[in-house]
């Protein structure tokens, strides 16, 4: 049993999503998501995100090609935040071992067991999935899926279209838990 508590004890599968997973599922409502979606709204995953990982989304919200008014904006960060959970990310050293890449939370370098993204910017993501135990982490961003064989041993790479299959099997009970 983990003592850490910002780590999530969680008896059903736990996802990390990248922004654009998110807006698929939010804004766009895109077909392929929708398996993760509905998987989400009736409780059988859940989502971990960080307060940093909600900012990008509402910094992205916001985006102009997007036309989005305020209200709709709040409405979209009130709907992720409804179906995540917020978690703690790494805050000391002594919670990965001191191997690895050093990355910097706040004003203290902790060292991460996790490969380094070439978009510093999705850092985050393989971040949370390693220190909320996520099973999957979701995106369609190349850099993320490049590094799938990397991050075997902690967690899963899929994309949405893949994360819909599994939870499809997960559903029907032919998916093989890790």
């Amino acid at each position: 049993m983990n003592s850490s508590p910002s780590i999530p004890i969680l008896s059903k599968p736990l996802l990390v999503l990248d922004t654009n997973v998110v807006l698929d599922l939010l804004h766009f409502e895109d077909a392929i998501a929708y398996p993760i979606l509905a998987a989400l709204q009736n409780g059988r995953v859940h989502c971990a995100v960080t307060a940093e990982t909600l900012e990008e989304f509402r910094r992205v919200l916001n985006y102009p090609e997007f036309e989005l008014a305020p209200t709709k904006q709040a409405t979209l960060l009130a709907r992720y935040q409804n179906i995540s959970r917020t978690v703690a990310t790494v805050s000391s050293a002594t919670e990965l071992p001191h191997k690895g890449t050093p990355i910097h939370y706040g004003l203290k370098p902790v060292w991460s067991c996790m490969p380094r993204c070439s978009d510093p910017d999705d850092q985050k993501f393989l971040e949370l999935a390693a220190s909320s135990h996520a099973h999957t982490l979701v995106s369609k961003d190349r850099a993320l899926l490049k590094l799938r064989r990397r991050c075997a041993t902690h967690f899963q790479v899929m994309t949405p279209a893949e994360a819909g299959r599994w939870l499809d099997d997960i559903n029907s009970g032919s998916a093989i838990e890790t």
